[in-house]
């Protein structure tokens, strides 16, 4: 200690350590086994090791520290419509797009397919977010593609195969010089909002009309995802009514399309990304499906994006659990580790007890993608889809402010990961439909394929006997009357039900009665850490610590 300094630094916690994400984390290993994906272990194994290392996880630091430059024409006056990222954004998406996050399912389909790229995805999450963005509305665009384009021309042999590819292209070029290409979305305009049949952008046919037609594109969008996407997914007027259009940012004859990008989005977080407004200037573009169906045609994509809204959430959620529980067993307070004390052991077991109940569903919900054309799994995933998407969603920001609190002011400075997990959570929330929507699309749901309902009540049924207090919570729910006033309140007693039922057959007591006694019965209250006397703490966390 020189004559200058005035302290020695001590109690504060170690640099949080490798590890591996995938091992130390006993409900996903569980939930991935349980729900088809067992085969895939040894690769989510690598993969939680590698989003475990620092420099990986220093290039999301870095990936937000240096937001994306929007540039709008060179120095000579020529449009460019080019959006600059940092080098640690393109290390980030070849890394991601090498796990196969845009595409695995869809490339190598079989059974537990969506199960194990839903493991990448929120493994991959617990690194960056920013990037998940044009991964996931790559992924959501294929089945669209599939379903739809068939009359694009250089569909099968151009996109499709760039879109599967694993390799990550970020040259702005043609669509056919690239090896691999992304699809972005331009769905809400400033007017609209959420109200997307209230848009204005007109399409116009070329020559005919009809699906795999050409139509060229004016007006504007308010939020345009990922505009260095290689083409995307566009709302726009026709004369029969809403239809989505497949635009790319070259024309057919190698030029560029007429996407003039106005400015990028100055976001609360999500910040790597790029969002930005557009102006269509006779863009070219080919229809999806007919006219007309544009809103039809675009929900089977905002499906997908919406079970990656739960995901990345969920993902976001343990890695804030693992900086709380890493702080706790290092920094003394009052001659105790900060674990040791009774209040603070409540509110981190309360924690852990939010965070394996998201990733269970978000598993389970992964399995319907899986099993699409079955039944039972497509009428629960019409109904869980928006479900899950609301309540994991709006959990987000209150759990990651209380993950920030446990670390107290080592954890609001932004040399901690803490304040970049809290700004990123409100977006998946309000992104792909906001809370109100996710709610009214569950009474939709319900009201339009009421075997739905039915469907996730019997699934809820099959851990009857297991907790009284979920037996008379599944009671209350068939009997509940269905209105628009009490959507949220419905919804939310629905995950909460579901999560509760997974729990009970699938976790230790210690954790699903813990879980449903303080969502469901009389004890639950209105904060984190509010836990009754006879939840096991220690208990829970040790299964939470199992790295």
């Amino acid at each position: 200690m020189n004559a200058f300094s005035t302290h020695n630094v001590t109690n504060q916690a170690p640099p949080l350590p490798n590890g591996n994400l995938f091992r130390g984390d006993l409900a996903l290993r569980e939930a991935v086994e349980r729900e088809g994906a067992a085969g895939v272990q040894s690769e989510l194994t690598e993969i939680g090791e590698t989003m475990a290392r620092p420099d990986i996880i220093e290039l999301g630091n870095l990936a937000n520290r240096s937001v994306p430059q929007l540039r709008t024409h060179d120095r000579f006056g020529n449009r460019l419509d080019e959006v600059e990222f940092h080098p640690a954004w393109h290390e980030l998406m070849r890394l991601f797009a090498r796990a196969g996050l845009h595409c695995s399912a869809w490339a190598n389909p079989g059974p537990g397919a969506h199960v194990a790229r839903a493991a990448a995805y929120y493994l991959c999450g617990q690194v960056e977010n920013g990037t998940q963005c044009p991964l996931t509305m790559t992924f959501a665009a294929v089945p669209v593609l599939r379903r739809h384009g068939a009359e694009i021309p250089d569909l099968a042999n151009t996109w499709l195969p760039r879109v599967l590819s694993r390799e990550y292209d970020p040259r702005f070029l043609p669509a056919a010089q690239k090896t691999g290409v992304q699809v972005g979305m331009g769905l809400t305009e400033k007017q609209g909002g959420s109200d997307v049949r209230a848009n204005t952008t007109r399409a116009e046919p070329e020559t005919s009309t009809g699906p795999g037609c050409a139509y060229r594109l004016t007006g504007h969008k308010w939020f345009f995802s990922s505009p260095m996407s290689d083409a995307f997914l566009v709302l726009a007027q026709t004369a029969g009514g809403l239809g989505c259009f497949f635009v790319p940012r070259f024309r057919p004859d190698g030029s560029r399309n007429a996407l003039h990008l106005q400015r990028l989005k100055d976001k609360l977080g999500n910040r790597s990304n790029a969002s930005s407004e557009v102006e269509f200037a006779d863009a070219h573009g080919w229809l999806l499906g007919e006219e007309g169906r544009g809103v039809p045609v675009i929900v089977e994509a905002v499906n997908s994006t919406r079970l990656d809204c739960a995901l990345g959430t969920a993902g976001i959620m343990r890695l804030a659990l693992r900086h709380a529980l890493h702080h706790t067993s290092h920094r003394m307070t009052f001659g105790r580790r900060l674990t040791e004390h009774p209040l603070m052991r409540n509110v981190l077991a309360d924690l852990a007890l939010e965070v394996e109940a998201a990733t269970t569903l978000s598993l389970r919900l992964a399995r319907c993608f899986d099993h699409l054309g079955d039944t039972g799994e497509d009428a629960l995933r019409r109904l869980l889809t928006p479900a899950a998407k609301y309540w994991i969603c709006k959990r987000g920001p209150t759990f990651a402010a209380e993950a920030m609190e446990v670390l107290g002011g080592n954890g609001y400075v932004e040399e901690s990961v803490l304040p970049r997990l809290y700004r990123e959570m409100p977006v998946n929330s309000i992104w792909e439909g906001s809370g109100n929507v996710m709610c009214l699309d569950v009474l939709r749901a319900a009201a339009k394929s009421p075997e739905s309902l039915t469907v996730v009540f019997d699934e809820i049924a099959l851990a009857r006997g297991g907790n009284a207090v979920l037996d008379q919570t599944l009671d209350t729910l068939r009997s509940e009357k269905l209105g628009e006033a009490y959507a949220r309140r419905f919804t939310a007693a629905l995950v909460l039900a579901f999560q509760g039922a997974l729990l009970v057959r699938f976790a230790p007591a210690a954790v699903s009665d813990a879980f449903c006694a303080s969502r469901l019965g009389p004890e639950r209250g209105g904060a984190f850490g509010t836990l009754g006397a006879n939840a096991d703490l220690l208990a829970i966390l040790q299964r939470a610590r199992a790295e």
